[in-house]
């Protein structure tokens, strides 16, 4: 079974922040919207967007949607991963509740970070005591994940559960970090990772997780293709052209 969805070659779709995971709603069904995932998973075989077909897996590392919507206590058709991402222009406006997938050349105005790739998973630079870290920007993550002697200097704000693929659920402190992200400075909750998570960022030669909090009050472009992840002036500011 499969569903379509041809949109000439631009679909405008609902973005929810729900008890902070990302969801896009596709066919009348959430899906959770994540950019730290290799693979897309769902309930069906296939999926087509903007006149592109995808097969889709049953699960990703044990995890399927039946498990998933246990975790994040809300119903998921499935996982839309970096496999399906990384074909599109993306533009992703939570304030509006709008996502933007497209066949064609996004202008956006506003901060750029230049992004790279591990695996398909993007990576950023961010600014943290006063040096230069490499991130996963991952819109699957709750918040932020920096290493725990990173933290030793900071005091633990709060405690939250969270959970990953293949490893399953865990507690972390949370604190309070500064980081600059392109020419701008952002006050971004981080937790840390068990140790053996630790170590799968280091395999992808990153630090720490970039989570998806930074789009709770900014509109962020996406953009795979050409390396780059734009982020706009504030939540009322959204300049964006396509280009024929």
């Amino acid at each position: 079974m499969s569903y379509e969805y041809h949109t000439n070659g631009t679909f405008v779709g609902k973005l929810s922040l729900i008890e902070s995971h990302l969801y896009v709603r596709l066919f009348g069904e959430d899906w959770l919207l994540d950019t730290g995932a290799p693979t897309s998973f769902g309930e069906i075989d296939s999926i087509v967007i903007n006149d592109q077909r995808f097969d889709l897996a049953s699960d990703y590392l044990g995890l399927d949607a039946k498990q998933l919507s246990s975790l994040t206590k809300h119903k998921i058709f499935g996982l839309i991963g970096v496999d399906i991402l990384n074909q599109f222009e993306i533009v992703m406006d939570i304030a509006n509740e709008k996502i933007v997938f497209s066949n064609k050349e996004i202008a956006m105005d506003g901060n750029v970070l230049e992004m790279r790739k591990f695996m398909g998973i993007p990576i950023v630079k961010a600014g943290i005591d006063g040096a230069d870290k490499k991130l996963f920007f991952d819109t699957g993550a709750q918040i932020s994940y920096w290493h725990d002697e990173g933290l030793k200097g900071y005091q633990s704000i709060d405690v939250m559960e969270d959970f990953y693929p293949g490893f399953g659920e865990f507690k972390t402190n949370v604190y309070l970090v500064n980081m600059t992200l392109g020419n701008e400075e952002f006050s971004i909750r981080c937790g840390v990772l068990p140790s053996m998570l630790q170590l799968s960022l280091s395999m992808g030669g990153t630090e720490g997780i970039l989570g998806n909090e930074l789009l709770k009050d900014r509109v962020v472009g996406y953009f795979p293709k050409k390396g780059q992840l734009v982020i706009s002036p504030n939540k009322r500011v959204y300049l964006v052209r396509l280009k024929n």
